[in-house]
């Protein structure tokens, strides 16, 4: 026994895959496939037919995991940091059953819907709903989310925003492209929007977002307004709901809900730019919301990771 110790050591010295990866078993279309988790909803397949697929797993989010990045309500950076690593434990201990329909996102994954594990997260608080688009996610995951926020789990223990801040781009990251976009994921249903913005953010700049509360008056002032705008139709045909959060996004980031449709979006920002700048649209009240620190993604890892990812000992 004294002598299998040492090799068992010369083995995993040897195989960095067994040294550093934990390996996890996800059933993939009916195959069992070992997996490592880098994250709560992202995992990278080791062996068999789709060996080296990384995928991205649909309808869910955890927070990111390479630092102390997010923080909202009364939680710190740090803590919010632990959800985040606490949710990739989670993952790697359990066996997933998963689906893949040969889809992939912006970044070459696979799309993978995993649906069982996907609750899990979501009910623990160790995920949020999210999908990318206007579209809600699955009232499957929207339940296990309503369930997580009325008994306060996980990261929902020290407050729930309207929106969680979840990745952020500097303009400078496409020298030929003059804006960029932060992602914000309604905390109602799961739904994208795109934060449009000019900014340069420097490294380990903080940037947040300020959530507001609108009259009931000035609500349905500005509704009879739009609803008089011939061409936007798109405008009228969207729930109560959906018309104030378009008057939300707007006022928290200068920029069309992704509830108007392109065809009608420069039609919306005319319309409501006018609506401020004569003072109609107006919030009643702001409070403080999400908040998110920016790293370049080529200074999250390794040696030369950017100083406000590196934790005090």
């Amino acid at each position: 026994m004294s002598r299998l110790v040492p090799l068992l050591t010369v083995i995993c010295l040897a195989h960095p895959v067994l040294a550093s990866e934990p390996r996890s078993k996800v059933v993939v279309n009916g195959m069992m496939s070992p997996v490592y988790f880098n994250d709560g909803d992202t995992f990278r397949v080791l062996s068999g037919q789709l060996s080296g697929t990384k995928a991205r797993l649909e309808g869910f989010n955890t927070l990111e995991s390479f630092g102390p990045v997010h923080q909202w309500g009364d939680w710190s950076f740090r803590e919010l940091y632990v959800n985040a690593k606490t949710a990739t434990l989670h993952a790697r201990r359990g066996i997933w059953r998963c689906s893949w329909d040969k889809r992939v996102d912006g970044y070459g994954r696979g799309l993978f819907k995993c649906p069982e594990l996907a609750v899990h997260m979501i009910r623990s608080g160790m995920a949020h709903a999210m999908t990318i688009t206007a579209e809600p996610s699955p009232e499957l995951y929207l339940t296990a989310q309503r369930d997580a926020i009325k008994n306060r789990r996980g990261m929902w223990a020290n407050g729930v925003p309207k929106y969680v801040l979840t990745s952020l781009h500097s303009v400078d990251e496409r020298p030929n492209q003059n804006w960029a976009y932060n992602r914000l994921v309604s905390t109602h249903d799961g739904h994208s929007e795109r934060w449009i913005h000019g900014e340069t953010y420097g490294e380990c700049d903080k940037v947040c977002v300020e959530e507001v509360q609108l009259d009931s008056q000035v609500l349905n002032e500005v509704k009879q307004r739009l609803d008089s705008v011939e061409d936007l139709s798109a405008w009228r045909r969207l729930t109560a709901r959906k018309q104030v959060e378009v008057l939300e996004i707007w006022l928290m980031t200068t920029t069309v809900s992704a509830h108007i449709p392109k065809a009608e979006r420069t039609l919306m920002r005319q319309a409501l730019t006018q609506l401020v700048d004569t003072g109609l649209l107006v919030a009643a009240e702001t409070t403080p919301g999400g908040c998110m620190i920016y790293t370049d993604y080529r200074r999250r890892f390794g040696g030369g990771k950017a100083s406000c990812l590196k934790l005090a000992r």
